[in-house]
């Protein structure tokens, strides 16, 4: 029974936790074994750890456990939560005597959204062990994880996550965690520029807009922003693969925000691989993985929920 979920891939489990105080949030995918891992960056001011080692010339090819945070550079600390998990329970790549937990993460900017961000002690190295804790093959959406502080242009952001299978018996998932400079509905309407794609009327079956602006899009008038995603499959890939298959994803990006990749967003994808079905066909594969990403993003927004002051507005309270 599919789940609509990325855990719909065999062996994937998330975890989410957030600090109502502080009004930010982590998210971690882990599996049940090591696996195969690739990324693509598209915006301009990604924040990151442990990318470049997911290069296909690199020496590890595969992770323990992703994490996507919020933070900006300071959510980058719950990596360290997950890794010092991992490692107490003798998970990581083998170095001699020791174990290091491989744990690439990405982080989206949620620093100015009301929450109190006057700490002494940073709270992502807690939030990213008490992710990994709850980690489980059912989540929630919305706002949740590393989209409980995120915002749009005009709505409230979020964690959202899409799933489909293939008639090869590959499954392919997508997480996503919305914090956009841009607009993921159209214009001042509930239509979303992912509504092409929806499926089972996962997000309003509301359908495309019936007009479409012109002229310059709405956007945040800062720099908080990124969209961070991950996308992972049953099939069975290499690192080049899964970093082809990330870059495809981001096509989904593309459909579901305006305007997407800027210069002041972050925008990442992770491509993870669990590796037990052949898949010939990376093509539709990519097709895809961008199509499960758009619809990602939509229920983002779609599912997010906010209190009745809160700036921006989510969806629910914007077009009840």
């Amino acid at each position: 029974m599919m789940r609509n979920l990325i855990t719909d891939v065999p062996g994937i489990l998330i975890g989410n936790a957030h600090d109502t105080h502080v009004k930010t949030g982590t998210t971690v995918l882990t599996a049940t074994q090591p696996f195969t891992c690739g990324v693509h960056v598209m915006g301009g001011a990604p924040g990151t750890r442990e990318t470049d080692l997911l290069a296909p010339d690199k020496l590890v090819e595969q992770v323990d456990a992703l994490v996507l945070s919020g933070g900006s550079a300071l959510g980058l600390d719950a990596a360290s939560g997950v890794a010092n998990a991992l490692r107490a329970s003798g998970r990581g790549f083998a170095v001699g005597t020791q174990r290091v937990p491989i744990v690439p993460s990405a982080i989206l900017f949620d620093l100015l959204n009301g929450g109190d961000k006057d700490w002494l002690e940073n709270p992502y190295t807690a939030l990213g062990a008490q992710a990994l804790a709850s980690a489980s093959n059912t989540f929630d959406l919305g706002t949740a994880g590393a989209g409980f502080g995120a915002t749009t242009a005009k709505l409230k952001g979020g964690l959202g996550s899409a799933s489909m299978s293939l008639p090869d018996d590959t499954i392919i998932g997508a997480l996503v965690a919305v914090n956009a400079v841009g607009s993921v509905t159209v214009g001042d309407g509930p239509h979303f520029w992912a509504a092409p794609f929806e499926a089972h009327g996962e997000y309003g079956n509301l359908g495309p807009s019936p007009t479409y602006p012109t002229g310059r899009p709405a956007t945040k008038g800062d720099g908080r922003n990124t969209t961070i995603g991950i996308i992972a499959t049953n099939a069975k890939l290499t690192q080049a693969q899964c970093t082809r298959l990330a870059t495809a994803a981001h096509d989904g990006i593309g459909r579901a925000i305006v305007p997407a990749h800027t210069p002041v967003d972050g925008d990442l994808i992770f491509a993870a691989s669990m590796g037990d079905v052949d898949c010939d066909d990376l093509l539709h594969l990519g097709h895809a993985a961008a199509t499960c990403m758009a619809r990602a993003i939509a229920r983002a927004v779609y599912l997010a929920r906010s209190t009745p002051f809160e700036d921006p507005p989510c969806y629910s309270r914007t077009f009840s």
